[in-house]
């Protein structure tokens, strides 16, 4: 074009178009033939699809609740990658007798690759819902129509079990964790509860619960022991009397009436040689009992001056004749003499008993302190391993109940709302695409090839051009004649 600047008005246009009319009609009827023969020599592939819903789970969440979390676009894009599998993908390949020729003449890898480009899945999502829910389809594309439908309906199979087989697995693994989980707490909670219980009967007597027991106990002891001390002296002094009144009974002469008889009788001691020698002896004899007496209230009988005592009054005794172990009276005061010597005993040894008791109780009271830690440690640690336990036991009744909805298929589902129908028509190629992508196409490639043409036209087609070539002024041009033929003619 030899002058850019020019501005065209309607007539220009149609010059120009009908100036390069060859140039837009050839590339426009090439490429649309071209498109028309492709449109209908074109293999024909069909396309069948089907729709499948996810439906939530029939049994209300506020009974069961359900263990398998995980979205519905990640079991999707799951069960994609397994089903698009070389493995799986294979099976249905020999299964069904896909793609004769392409076997036999390309690797099965590239084979598989072509089956997993016709598989085409779509994953709807609801407005009001952010996960995929709601429901998606599976197409399947194949030169033949029944075909088509067969393999779509076989994929839509196998979503749907591996869903299944999704839910199920994830939900015995969660039982089976929890399963695990609960026998180590059980084992932990087993073996805190045997330490408890050692402790408890190790400590028995000593445990924080059984302070206000010994307390009691304590008190009881402490007021027994206090009466039987009180028994114990009273009966040393039963004792002491009753030694006083043998004593009399074996002397009832003392010295002083010895020395009274004798200034009575104004003789001296010229009698007999065995009066002489009783009279004597007799106030010894009952001095030295009452000094017997007197060490038996200190001292046991095997004391050396009980027993240098015993053996003087022995001597002595054997050296009187006299009667009065036969009397009655004697006799009875002995006897009590061994009764109180009995009690006495029982006394002691009960109250030395008391004494261990006492003992034995205020040690427990001092070391309940140092239990009721030690009790408090392992009570603490049991309650929180039987929390932990009570929970999990929960959670494994729940997940039991959940693995059971699962098996039973109770939870959430895909279902086919429209099994895959064998298609009419073949949705490759598609004739009036193909053709109206061609008319567009061969018309803008005409008016592209005359545009340019045009372009880089350099002939003169008016006065401007001459005008703008030589920098003349044009001062008249004789324009185009054109002859109309006659119509007689």
């Amino acid at each position: 074009m030899i002058n850019p600047n020019k501005v065209f008005n309607i007539d220009d246009y149609k010059e120009i178009v009908l100036r390069r009319l060859p140039y837009i009609i050839i590339p426009f009827v090439v490429i649309f033939v071209g498109a028309v023969l492709y449109a209908f020599l074109a293999p024909k592939t069909y396309e069948a699809k089907t729709l499948i819903l996810v439906t939530p789970q029939r049994v209300p969440t506020d009974f069961v609740k359900p263990t398998v979390t995980s979205r519905v676009t990640e079991r999707l894009a799951s069960i994609e990658q397994e089903i698009k599998s070389r493995t799986s993908l294979e099976q249905i390949i020999r299964d069904n007798n896909l793609y004769p020729k392409q076997t036999k003449a390309m690797p099965m890898e590239d084979v598989v690759g072509m089956m997993r480009n016709d598989i085409n899945v779509q994953i709807q999502r609801t407005p009001e819902s952010r996960d995929a829910g709601g429901y998606f389809t599976i197409a399947y594309s194949s030169s033949d129509p029944r075909t088509a439908a067969t393999i779509t309906n076989r994929l839509a199979d196998l979503f749907i079990e591996g869903n299944l087989r999704i839910r199920e697995q994830q939900a015995k693994g969660t039982t089976e964790f929890l399963k695990d989980e609960l026998d180590s707490a059980k084992a932990k909670l087993e073996e805190q509860e045997k330490l408890l219980t050692d402790f408890k009967r190790k400590h028995t007597g000593e445990l924080p619960e059984q302070r206000d027991t010994n307390l009691q106990m304590l008190t009881q002891l402490q007021q027994i022991y206090q009466r039987t001390g009180e028994n114990l002296r009273s009966a040393q002094d039963r004792k002491l009397i009753i030694q006083k009144q043998l004593t009399d009974l074996e002397f009832p002469v003392t010295s002083v009436q010895a020395e009274r008889g004798q200034q009575s009788t104004g003789r001296l001691p010229s009698s007999s040689s065995n009066a002489e020698h009783g009279g004597i002896q007799e106030p010894q004899l009952y001095e030295l009992k009452n000094q017997l007496a007197d060490l038996r209230t200190k001292y046991t009988e095997k004391h050396p001056d009980i027993v240098r005592i015993k053996k003087r009054i022995r001597e002595m005794e054997s050296n009187q004749d006299l009667d009065f172990r036969n009397n009655p009276r004697y006799r009875e005061l002995n006897s009590q003499m061994q009764a109180v010597n009995v009690e006495i005993t029982r006394l002691q040894a009960e109250e030395a008993k008391l004494k261990g008791e006492i003992d034995k109780y205020s040690g427990r009271i001092e070391r309940t302190a140092t239990r009721e830690q030690d009790m408090s440690s392992l009570t603490r640690e049991y309650h929180s391993t039987k929390e932990t336990y009570e929970s999990l036991l929960k959670k494994s009744q729940e997940a039991e109940q959940a693995e059971n909805l699962e098996r039973r298929q109770k939870g959430e589902q895909f279902r086919v709302i429209d099994a895959a129908a064998v298609p009419v028509s073949p949705a490759k190629p598609n004739r009036e695409r193909i053709m109206l992508m061609g008319l567009m196409l061969g018309l803008g490639s005409g008016l592209g090839l005359a545009f340019v043409r045009e372009q880089m036209d350099r002939s003169f087609h008016d006065p401007e051009d001459v005008e703008v070539t030589f920098g003349i002024k044009i001062l008249a041009s004789i324009p185009r004649i054109v002859e109309k033929t006659d119509k007689a003619a």
